[in-house]
């Protein structure tokens, strides 16, 4: 799920947009050029590039990731004047477990702060937005971050609305993505706001993406807190929720499946797990029923019988709730990124680009 605020106007007649990448020592190598990547791809009606990438950090030269390999910053932040920064259109910073360390480097966090200024868009990838966070740029808005980190950026950053489940939030000129792969879904929505849908959709189409993934974090969160379940026999009890959600998965036939008190099976389920029996229940139905709708053409109430909701009523709030979306919406998404997009000179340009490359 996405969540947006409407920004103020931007000045659209620069071209091509430049676009400064904020990286540091130990960066998520995927945040960096997953949304570079992206963004390089994408051409004007007339072939000519709608972005200008750079890429830079505290000091020029090589920056390491925790890939291992090494990617080179164009300049040092302290060689980029008011004059760079006002005709650059977004800044982006990365994310990373180099951000621990970032966001107490007060030569970094100054200049972020000092670029918010004149740029037109301040974005944030993963974990970089506690990077925004600490520079105090994301007081009173709304953002969100990697799932395993909302959290501790809630508890450190009280000031801060986080939307844990959200793929990328914005509010006005600032956009904050959840993690590493989130941030081309951003880059993608970048790209539809300036050049429009057509234009992102075959991008998304060549990367082998959804224009918009459906869902928000919370798609994984089933699966994600069967991997955190230390206790065998609830990871048992996971594991038999996920293969067969039709089954009677109350709390009580659960408890007794787990050989344990009703009680001490949900208060230890949601110790382990991190949320209750229900919650995990639905969840795990609603990834079932996701499946359903990307790869099969199985009628809403087939679907919603098959993932254990019994009435497609449930089915759909269900989908309002965890994803933002009806079930027949969340399919059409689907299908909406298998389809070509309406053929147009831009598209010619961007194929041709793309084909070229190969």
């Amino acid at each position: 799920m996405t969540s947006a605020t409407k920004s103020s106007p931007r000045n659209p007649t620069q071209v091509p947009r430049r676009v400064m990448m904020l990286a540091y020592a130990d960066a998520q190598i995927l945040d960096i050029a997953g949304p570079l990547q992206i963004l390089s791809t994408a051409l004007l009606p007339d072939g000519r590039p709608a972005y200008a990438v750079e890429l830079v950090s505290v000091e020029p030269g090589p920056v390491s990731t925790t890939s291992g390999l090494v990617l080179h910053a164009d300049r040092a932040i302290s060689d980029l004047t008011l004059a760079d920064l006002a005709t650059l259109d977004t800044l982006m910073v990365t994310g990373g477990l180099g951000s621990r360390a970032a966001m107490e480097d007060e030569r970094l966090l100054g200049f972020v702060r000092k670029a918010a200024g004149p740029v037109a868009r301040v974005v944030s990838i993963c974990t970089g937005a506690i990077i925004l966070a600490a520079a105090g740029l994301l007081d009173g808005r709304r953002a969100t971050t990697h799932w395993a980190y909302a959290p501790a950026m809630r508890q450190r950053f009280p000031a801060v609305t986080v939307e844990e489940d959200a793929i990328y939030v914005r509010d006005g000129k600032f956009w904050t993505s959840a993690g590493v792969t989130a941030g081309m879904d951003l880059a993608l929505a970048l790209i539809e706001e300036d050049l429009g849908r057509d234009a992102a959709l075959l991008i998304a189409r060549h990367h082998v993406m959804y224009l918009m993934r459906p869902g928000g974090q919370s798609q994984f969160s089933a699966q994600l807190a069967a991997q955190r379940v230390a206790d065998t026999r609830l990871s048992r009890v996971c594991a038999f929720v996920i293969e067969n959600p039709r089954a009677d998965l109350s709390v009580p036939a659960l408890a007794a499946r787990a050989a344990m008190s009703e009680r001490s099976f949900a208060r230890r389920f949601a110790e382990e797990t991190g949320i209750t029996p229900a919650q995990f229940v639905e969840r795990a139905r609603l990834d079932e029923a996701c499946r359903h709708l990307a790869g099969s053409d199985l009628s809403l109430d087939a679907v919603s019988a098959d993932a254990g909701f019994g009435a497609a009523e449930r089915m759909r709030r269900a989908f309002i709730r965890h994803l933002g979306v009806t079930p027949g919406r969340y399919r059409e998404r689907f299908r909406t990124a298998r389809r070509d997009p309406a053929p147009s000179n831009q598209g010619t340009s961007i194929n041709a680009h793309l084909h070229s490359s190969l």
